[in-house]
């Protein structure tokens, strides 16, 4: 039977993970330069687009349809084949299956759009959009129905309420392999152009998240009201502790570094909303934040040009979350979910960090193959001239101040 109360709570759930694709673009807009901030924002936008009618075309059956215990599922919703407004999702919720469709579309769409402040100012549109295709069908799909379609990590008891492994890990560690193959910007950007945009970008993913995060329960219950409060917790304390070294080791109080934590500490939340103590999210807030400002120095240090901090924030910080996830997860909390290390659940604990260890593994790898493929089809990287004009007016023609 339809349960109103969830179908509403849900619709407006997928409206805060929508919102969080253009919080994104006003953030990566806001920390490059003046001349590629349209440039960067498209790449997010356009993932609204085709993202959507990947989705839709094959997406959504790959990640939900058959295929259980693999790692792929099968083709029987494609186009959303012999769907009627009137089916309801499976898991018992009272929810329309396309209500659980357009939901979880949203997450797809938003988790290409984070790789590409990697490579933020030098690659083409055209690869792009070819790399985002390969990248969905290849890496996001398959770990996707993984986690959360019955497939190979759910058999092994993995747990992960919101998309630390399927969102942030693959995200960050193609990011990375993204890094690696098209090398350094020859025009470094002087520092963000815009603070304020960076700071309304992450009012927004901020705001976004709670529908990223509570709505994962698929309905209205304890555990929403629970990884709602976990979700802010994680978030602020993670701020704060960014904001609190930066002061201490830049003699300085950073205002992009208090966003930074903030970001980092929703990142790590995110697998473990639902299963932990609000104890526990203030325990991942220090974590994530110390071992993330602590990836980016080493970023920085190792030369990476890692524009946006894509690996040192997403990458690291999915990864942090998705194995603090097997040391604070509490039945007590959570009875559906598992207990972690500290309350004696040691496979759980291994099988929690081998599925991330493997997911940023095959990430990384087909990310840096897709591109060297794609390269042998159309240019990657832009030219020195377009890079040095700017691709706002060099790929796309507009700029956004005159």
């Amino acid at each position: 039977m339809l349960d109103t109360g969830n179908t509403g709570f849900m619709l407006v759930a997928a409206s805060l993970v929508m919102l969080m694709t253009p919080g994104l673009a006003f953030f990566y807009g806001g920390l490059v330069g003046r001349k590629n901030v349209l440039a960067i924002m498209i790449q997010s936008f356009v993932s609204m687009g085709w993202t959507t009618f990947l989705w839709w075309a094959v997406g959504y059956s790959l990640v939900f349809s058959g295929g259980q215990g693999g790692v792929i599922g099968n083709l029987d919703l494609a186009f959303l084949r012999g769907v009627r407004p009137t089916d309801l999702f499976a898991g018992g919720n009272g929810i329309p299956l396309l209500v659980m469709f357009v939901y979880q579309m949203m997450f797809a769409i938003i988790t290409p759009a984070l790789i590409t402040g990697a490579f933020a100012n030098r690659i083409k549109f055209g690869a792009y959009l070819i790399f985002l295709t390969l990248w969905m069908l290849f890496v996001y799909f398959p770990v996707a129905h993984m986690v959360w379609g019955n497939g190979l990590f759910a058999s092994w008891g993995v747990l992960d309420f919101a998309g630390g492994t399927a969102v942030h890990t693959t995200a960050g560690f193609a990011a990375l392999a993204s890094v690696l193959y098209v090398g350094k910007r020859k025009i470094m950007d002087k520092g963000p152009h815009s603070i304020p945009l960076v700071a309304l970008g992450t009012g927004l993913l901020w705001f976004g998240w709670y529908g990223f995060n509570a709505g994962s329960e698929l309905k209205v219950d304890h555990v929403t009201i629970m990884a709602f409060v976990n979700t802010d917790v994680c978030a602020s304390v993670a701020a704060l502790t960014w904001l609190a070294l930066a002061w201490k080791l830049e003699r300085k109080p950073k205002f992009v570094g208090l966003l930074t934590g903030a970001v980092a500490g929703l990142v790590a939340i995110t697998p473990a909303a639902g299963y932990i103590s609000i104890n526990g999210s203030v325990a991942i807030g220090v974590i994530v934040s110390i071992v993330c400002y602590l990836a980016v120095e080493f970023k920085n240090k190792m030369g990476l040009d890692d524009a946006l901090d894509v690996w040192g924030v997403h990458g690291v910080g999915g990864v942090v979350g998705c194995i603090c996830t097997g040391i604070f997860a509490t039945k007590v909390w959570n009875p559906a979910g598992a207990d972690g290390l500290l309350r004696g659940g040691r496979h759980f604990f291994a099988m929690q960090t081998a599925s991330v260890v493997i997911t940023a593994t095959y990430a990384f790898v087909f990310s840096y193959a897709a591109l060297w493929l794609i390269n042998k089809v159309t240019p990657v990287k832009v030219t020195a001239e377009e890079e040095e004009m700017g691709l706002d007016e060099s790929l796309h023609g507009e700029e956004a101040y005159l």
